[in-house]
């Protein structure tokens, strides 16, 4: 039976992850086995530029953790060696760059799983979700789709604006040659 101080510790390691498990926008667990030194140091770099919070789990405390989340479904995944990556704003953030250092030839990386708005996704879901364009350029495209009408529209008058222009200088060219 651990004493008071470990349990207390334990207890509010598993609250705390609980939170951020809660409060993340999006979120990837990992198998971090073979990746080396070098690599890790770079992925955290590149993690926290980001805004990405990454860091290594114990599956127990991790289960508890997801079970008060109400993210049951992680139990099967949490076994062998995890890490965890959440993005408190960017639900595709985590997604996006576990998946390019997964991605990179020498890479050992293995996506367990992943989270979404607290729906649990597979590790297809997450490469999917990966692969999605930034924020912007998806504001940037709906944007582009709504002013496309617009554009038409005034390129139209503009045309029929012109044609008139042009029309009416026609007839006072020609009032004045004939005066």
């Amino acid at each position: 039976m651990p004493n008071e101080k470990v349990l207390s510790e334990k207890q509010a390691i598993v609250a705390e992850l609980a939170e951020k498990l809660k409060n993340s926008s999006g979120g990837v667990f990992v198998d971090y086995t073979g990746t080396s030194v070098a690599q890790d140091t770079e992925m955290r770099r590149a993690m926290r530029a980001a805004g990405v919070d990454y860091t290594v789990v114990k599956n127990t405390l991790t289960r508890l953790a997801a079970d008060k989340a109400g993210m049951a479904a992680l139990d099967p995944i949490l076994n062998g060696p995890t890490a965890l990556a959440v993005s408190k704003s960017d639900p595709v953030a985590a997604a996006k760059l576990i998946s390019e250092f997964a991605s990179k030839k020498d890479s050992k990386l293995k996506v367990k799983a992943g989270f979404v708005e607290g729906k649990v996704i597979t590790p297809e879901e997450v490469k999917a979700l990966a692969e999605l364009p930034s924020r912007e350029a998806l504001v940037a495209q709906v944007l582009g789709t709504m002013i496309a009408p617009v554009t038409g529209l005034v390129t139209v008058l503009n045309a029929n604006i012109r044609g008139l222009a042009v029309a009416l200088k026609a007839i006072a060219d020609k009032k004045s040659e004939a005066a």
